[in-house]
């Protein structure tokens, strides 16, 4: 069966994501969304009434643990990007890498490709529980639809672009540590804060083109209409694309040019 993907990429996507998958740690990450949302879909799916068309999140709120299972996938795909290509300069090993492959451009390629088709199925085995744990213990509390598979394909989407982000902001920094703790503390502390203040301000429609809340929208499928720093749903998925376009590129370019 013929690739699609071009002959003379498919070495160094599968070497960089033999890379990401012989780390002992990062094995460990591709567990802990699965368990995260294998667990926090149990509670919620027990613990949730019957589905309320009007109720928030628009898929039931039977599906609270859905969604946290996701927000763990999105963290642990832009920890395997950082780790991808921060990580590299960690352990010094960059030099060695584009030694063996010089030519920059498909080794960015196939770090982001390698990454990213990592990071989707990470997404799809934690989508794929907590289904399977609302078909079994959320029958009457989930609206099975439309969608709900909206949410489920955004999530896979969303999972890659995070992967690209963490990679591209690895290339940026140049470093594992910095770049986590500037991911983690933009996305728990900083932009939620930037949030308070524009909403405060009036002017919470300007925070709706930052990349947590296009991450937040674009999973949401049209819940939260009422809140002012969420994009609809369409809106925020290209958003989201475009910040990874625009980090991955930026990331490229810092590797392309830049002496190591």
């Amino acid at each position: 069966m013929t690739s699609v993907l071009p002959a003379d990429l498919v070495p160094g996507i599968d070497a960089e994501a033999r890379k990401v998958v012989a780390v002992r740690s990062n094995r460990l990450l591709f567990a802990a969304p699965v368990a995260l949302a294998l667990v926090a879909t149990l509670i919620t799916a027990l613990m949730a009434g019957p589905f309320d068309p009007l109720g928030q999140p628009a898929t039931g709120a039977a599906t609270i643990g859905l969604y946290l299972g996701m927000g763990a996938v999105f963290v642990v795909a832009a920890l395997l990007g950082i780790g991808a290509t921060g990580g590299e300069y960690r352990r010094k090993t960059m030099a060695l890498t584009v030694l063996f492959a010089p030519d920059r451009d498909r080794l960015v390629t196939a770090k982001y490709a390698a990454t990213a088709a990592i990071a989707l199925a990470v997404a799809l085995a934690a989508e794929l529980v907590s289904v399977l744990v609302l078909l079994a213990a959320g029958r009457g509390k989930v609206e099975f639809g439309l969608r709900l598979s909206e949410v489920l394909a955004a999530g896979l989407l969303v999972a890659a672009c995070w992967a690209v982000l963490g990679a591209g902001i690895g290339l940026l920094l140049r470093t594992f540590s910095g770049a986590v703790w500037l991911v983690l503390g933009w996305a728990f502390a900083l932009e939620p804060l930037i949030w308070l203040v524009a909403k405060g301000f009036g002017a919470g429609g300007l925070v709706t083109v930052l990349p947590v809340s296009a991450t937040v929208a674009g999973v949401s499928a049209g819940s939260f209409q009422e809140a002012e720093v969420f994009a609809p749903t369409p809106a925020a998925l290209v958003v989201l694309m475009l910040w990874a376009g625009a980090v991955g590129v930026a990331g490229w370019w810092d590797l392309r040019n830049r002496d190591l």
